[in-house]
C-alpha cells in the first residue's frame, strides 16, 4: 500500500526528507486529493453492515432528544442557552427567565437561529459563543466560525432588537481575542497584519477600540513578544470594583497578569506560574510549584487570599483556603455574590465546600460543606451569579448515573430542577476504581465500569470481554466520572467494559501529578497507561486481543505512544484529531503554545527525550501493529490534520493495517453538528467492535 502519486518531498530541515511533507498542506487539492481517496477506501467497510446504522442512529437519538438538560448561564434576568436538535442541526442561542426554567417545558425566546443565518449568509456557520456586555446585558459580541475552526468571524448583536447591528463591533476571520469595556469600547486583539500574530497564531498585540472608529485607529495598550502564546485585556464592570486587566501568556503554564491604571501597568508580583485572580475587593492566587513568602512556604496546587489593594502595596498577609495532600486536589473555584465554592478531587471523587470572607469588622474566613450535593458521583458548579446573589446550579451525574442539575441559594438545601433520562439499561453493570502499579512504583486509579465484579476487581465469574480503554494525561486536565449516553449507547449496552485511567500528566491529583510527566518526564504517562491495560488482563477483565483504546487531542498521541511503543498489549487503536509528528508538531497551527508541555524539538536536548516517543519517528516497518483507524478534521485549525493524514501514509507505505477518516467540517471536535458527531462515534464503535469482537455483537 503506497502512495504513488504523492508530489516532491520538500526539506523538512532538520534532517532526512520527509516524504509525506506535502500532506500538510491543509487544502492543496493534492493533499485533499488524497484524503478523498482515504476516505473512500474506509467508509464502504466500515458504514456497510447494519450494526453501523443502528448505532448512527441510536447516538443521534440521544443527541437530538429533547429530555436532555438544556443547561444555562445567567446574564442579568434571563438564562440563556444554545441548543441543537435534528430540526436545527446547526442550533439556537436562546433565553428565558428562572421562573420559566423551573417548568418542565419552558418558555424559549429564540435570539439566534444559526442555520436560519448560515443559509441567508451562504456560510457554514458554527456557534463558537458570545459574550455579553455587564452590566445593562443589552448588547452581545457573537462568534462564529467556518466550519467549526477556532478561528472565528465576530459579529455585534443587539439583545433587544434581536439583530445584528449596522456598523457595530465586527473582525474577519481569527483567532482574535475580544471583550467589553463599555457598550462604546472594547478591547481587541486580533490579525492587525504582518508581525501582529505570535508563532503560536494567536494575537500579541492588544488594542482598545473605540466605537466608530476603524480599527486601524485601535490604541495600543500591550505588545507581548513573537515567542509568546499570546496577550489579551479585559474588563472587570463590578460596581463599586471596576478594573482594567492586561495578561501576557508567556508560554502555556507561565503568566503576567498587570493592573491598567490609566496608560501605566501594574504587575501583579505572584510567580508566573501561579494563577492570579480578582474578585471585588479579594486576589484569588493558586499555585502550581511551592513559592516561599517570607519564612513561609506554600505547597503547588494550594489556594491562597489576600486584599488584592493590600497585596499591590506591598502586604503578603496571605491566607490558606486550600492545601491539597498525597490524595486531594483542587479541581474548580466559582464565586457568588458573597461566597466562594470550592470544588476538590479526593481520589478523583469531588468534593464541595462553600468559604465566606470575614465581614468588614475583620474577622477570619469561615468554612463549611455545600448543602445538597450527592455523596456518590461527580458534581460541578455550572454557573453562578456573582454580581448580585449567591445562587448557585450544581450539575451531578456518574458512570452510571444521569446528570441532575440542582438550583438553590448557599446556605439553603440545593433542589433539583432537571433530570436528564437514562439513556441505556445500568442493570447488571457496576463501577469500581482501581489501581493499577506503574514501572517505578507509582499507584495509577483507573475506573472500570462493566458487568458485576469480584471485590477486587477481577471478574472470574464471567469471561474476559471486549473493553475500551481511554485517557488523556496531559495539561493537568482531569478525567472524573461522568454520563456518557454515546458511550452507554454504543459501548456499554452492547456488553463492552469501559475503562477511565488517571494516568501522570492529567489535574486528578493537582499540579504534582501533572508535572510527573511533564517535557522530559513525559514516558511516565504512558508507562502509567500501559500498567493499566496490563492490569486489566491480570485481573482477567480482558485480553490484550478483545482491549480497545481510544484518545483525542493529546489523548491522540497517546494512543499514538501506545501503538508504537506497546502494540503488543492491544487489540484495537482509535486516535482522533492526533499529534503525532512530534518533530514539526511545533511549526503546524497552534502547536508552538505547548512546547512548555512537551519541550522544544529544535533544541537537541528536548529532542534527546522526544524523539523516544514520537510516533511518526517511531512506526517501524517490520514490527506487528495492531489496526488502528486515524480521525481529524480538515478544518481543524488548533491539531494540525497532517499529523494524522502523514502517520496513515507512512503506515500504509509500510503495509500496515490502517484507516482514517477526514471530516471536512468540525474543527477539533471533527463534528460540526449531531448528524455529524453521531456519524464519527458510529463509526469509531464499529471499528472497535468489529476488531474486538468480530463474532459478536452483530445486533
Amino acid at each position: 500500500m503506497t502512495d504513488a502519486a504523492a508530489p516532491a518531498a520538500r526539506d523538512d530541515s532538520d534532517g532526512p526528507e520527509d516524504p509525506y511533507l506535502w500532506l500538510e498542506d491543509v487544502t492543496g487539492e493534492a493533499a485533499l486529493q488524497w484524503v478523498r481517496e482515504r476516505n473512500d477506501e474506509a467508509l464502504p467497510v466500515l458504514t456497510g453492515g447494519d450494526r453501523f446504522d443502528r448505532l448512527r442512529g441510536e447516538i443521534r437519538e440521544v443527541l437530538d432528544s429533547d429530555e436532555r438538560i438544556p443547561y444555562v448561564r445567567r446574564r442579568g434576568d434571563y438564562l440563556y442557552n444554545f441548543w441543537q436538535d435534528a430540526e436545527h442541526p446547526r442550533g439556537l442561542w436562546r433565553r428565558t427567565t428562572l421562573e420559566s426554567y423551573r417548568a418542565a417545558e419552558p418558555e424559549w425566546d429564540v435570539l439566534i437561529d444559526v442555520d436560519a443565518l448560515a443559509k441567508s449568509d451562504d456560510e457554514n456557520w458554527v456557534w463558537q459563543g458570545a459574550q455579553v456586555l455587564r452590566p445593562g446585558f443589552r448588547r452581545a459580541l457573537v462568534s462564529l466560525s467556518r466550519g467549526g475552526a477556532d478561528a472565528s468571524v465576530l459579529r455585534e448583536f443587539d439583545l433587544a432588537e434581536r439583530t445584528f447591528v449596522d456598523d457595530g463591533f465586527t473582525l474577519p476571520e481569527a483567532k482574535s481575542r475580544v471583550g467589553w469595556i463599555t457598550e462604546d469600547r472594547v478591547y481587541v486583539g486580533t490579525d492587525f497584519g504582518p508581525g501582529s500574530l505570535t508563532s503560536s497564531g494567536y494575537p500579541r498585540i492588544v488594542k482598545e477600540w473605540t466605537r466608530g472608529t476603524p480599527l486601524s485607529e485601535a490604541v495600543t495598550v500591550f505588545e507581548g513578544k513573537p515567542e509568546d502564546v499570546s496577550v489579551s485585556a479585559s474588563h472587570d464592570p463590578t460596581e463599586g470594583f471596576e478594573r482594567d486587566f492586561v495578561h501576557r501568556a508567556i508560554d502555556f503554564y507561565n503568566f503576567e497578569k498587570y493592573l491598567r491604571v490609566g496608560s501605566d501597568l501594574v504587575r501583579i508580583d505572584v510567580p508566573n506560574d501561579a494563577d492570579a485572580g480578582a474578585h471585588r475587593e479579594w486576589l484569588l492566587i493558586r499555585t502550581r510549584t511551592p513559592w516561599t513568602v517570607g519564612t513561609t512556604e506554600y505547597p503547588a496546587g494550594a489556594l491562597l487570599v489576600a486584599g488584592l489593594d493590600d497585596f499591590l502595596a506591598g502586604n503578603r498577609d496571605l491566607t490558606v483556603l486550600f492545601e491539597p495532600d498525597e490524595h486531594t486536589s483542587l479541581s474548580g473555584i466559582a464565586w457568588t455574590r458573597n461566597h466562594l465554592v470550592i470544588n476538590s478531587l479526593a481520589d478523583v471523587k469531588s468534593r464541595l465546600e462553600v468559604l465566606t470572607p470575614p465581614g468588614s469588622a475583620g474577622g477570619e474566613w469561615t468554612r463549611g460543606p455545600l448543602a445538597g450535593v450527592p455523596e456518590f458521583g461527580n458534581s460541578d458548579i455550572v454557573g453562578t451569579d456573582p454580581d448580585v446573589s449567591d445562587e448557585i446550579f450544581l450539575n451531578s451525574s456518574g458512570f452510571t448515573e444521569p446528570s441532575t442539575l440542582r438550583y438553590g441559594q448557599v446556605g439553603a438545601e440545593m433542589e433539583p430542577i432537571k433530570h436528564a433520562p437514562a439513556f441505556f439499561d445500568v442493570d447488571g453493570l457496576s463501577v469500581r476504581q482501581l489501581f493499577a502499579t506503574s514501572d517505578d512504583g507509582t499507584q495509577v486509579a483507573y475506573f472500570v465500569v462493566g458487568p458485576v465484579q469480584d471485590a477486587d476487581g477481577s471478574d472470574r465469574n464471567a469471561a474476559a470481554g471486549p473493553t475500551l480503554l481511554t485517557g488523556y494525561g496531559g495539561f493537568e486536565i482531569p478525567l472524573v466520572p461522568a454520563y456518557s449516553a454515546v458511550n452507554g449507547r454504543g459501548w456499554l449496552a452492547r456488553g463492552g467494559t469501559l475503562v477511565v485511567a488517571n494516568i501522570r500528566g492529567g489535574g486528578e491529583y493537582g499540579p504534582s501529578w501533572h508535572r510527573a510527566a511533564l517535557r522530559e518526564n513525559r514516558l511516565r504517562a504512558y508507562e502509567d497507561f500501559a500498567a493499566v491495560a496490563r492490569d486489566l488482563v491480570r485481573r482477567g477483565i480482558t485480553t490484550p486481543g478483545q482491549l480497545g483504546i481510544q484518545g483525542g487531542s493529546n489523548g491522540g498521541l497517546l494512543m499514538g505512544v501506545m501503538l508504537t511503543r506497546y502494540p503488543e498489549l492491544f487489540g484495537a487503536i482509535v486516535s482522533q484529531v492526533p499529534l503525532l509528528d512530534m518533530k514539526r508538531y511545533h511549526r503546524m497551527l497552534a502547536g508552538a503554545s505547548w512546547m512548555a508541555e512537551y519541550g522544544d524539538p529544535d533544541d537537541e536536548d528536548d529532542w534527546a527525550f522526544i524523539k523516544e516517543y514520537s510516533p511518526y519517528q517511531n512506526v517501524q516497518p517490520d514490527r506487528p501493529y495492531p489496526p488502528v483507524l486515524f480521525v481529524t478534521s480538515t478544518r481543524d485549525d488548533r491539531v494540525h490534520p497532517g499529523h494524522a493524514r502523514k502517520m496513515v501514509a507512512r503506515m500504509r507505505e509500510q503495509g500496515h493495517d490502517v484507516s482514517s477518516y477526514e471530516n471536512i467540517e468540525g474543527g477539533h471536535g471533527a463534528a460540526a453538528d449531531n448528524e455529524q458527531l453521531a456519524f464519527k462515534q458510529a463509526l469509531v464503535y464499529e471499528f472497535l467492535w468489529e476488531r474486538l469482537a468480530p463474532a459478536e455483537n452483530s445486533a
